[in-house]
């Protein structure tokens, strides 16, 4: 017979800025975060819960925010360049970049460095995309299906690469050892 669990409880629960604190260092060790995503994190708890304390409920949690830069567990520069580097390598582009990064709340003085590395490597991110995905110089045989060929410069723009650069690698059909070996060379790849 199987067994009947009790109905999780709907109440709130008493939340106050000692368990908030609580619940930010938590997550903070858990993830690597932007100030901006700790600050919806624990907005979000607080709606979750019944707020107890006698401070205020956002001024608690900027409090908590700032302490935990303080702390220097959060730093919105170096989180966007871990986050930059991260997506360049898996073959996003710069426009993706830009566009995470803004959505993580990273001011634009914080992310500077961050889009400039991703725009420094974007032919190289290009280059891995169409690798990853088969694209280009690295199909088993050409796309001579015109529809494939934008779908595949679909792909290239959605994953925030230029039109121009996904042209230029889809350009170079499979087998041209010189071409994809000047392609390698541009982007700076071994």
């Amino acid at each position: 017979m199987p067994k009947h669990r009790a109905p999780p409880d709907r109440t709130k629960r008493p939340l106050g800025a000692a368990r908030l604190d609580e619940l930010a260092l938590a997550y903070v060790a858990r993830f690597a975060t932007s100030r901006a995503k700790l600050t919806r994190y624990l907005s979000r708890k607080i709606r979750e819960s019944e707020w107890t304390d006698e401070v205020d409920a956002v001024a608690a949690c900027e409090a908590v925010a700032d302490r935990m830069e303080r702390l220097q567990f959060l730093d919105d520069r170096q989180y966007a360049v871990m986050r930059a580097g991260a997506m360049t390598r898996r073959g996003l582009g710069v426009r993706r970049v830009k566009a995470q990064l803004y959505v993580d709340g990273i001011a634009a003085a914080d992310s500077g460095e961050a889009i400039e590395t991703a725009e420094a490597s974007a032919e190289a991110s290009a280059v891995g995309f169409a690798r990853r995905r088969r694209f280009g110089p690295f199909a088993r045989r050409p796309a001579d299906d015109p529809k494939l060929r934008e779908r595949q410069i679909a792909a290239f723009l959605r994953a925030g690469h230029s039109m121009t650069l996904a042209r230029r690698i889809l350009a170079i059909t499979p087998g041209d050892e010189a071409a994809l070996a000047a392609l390698d060379d541009d982007a700076g790849l071994d």
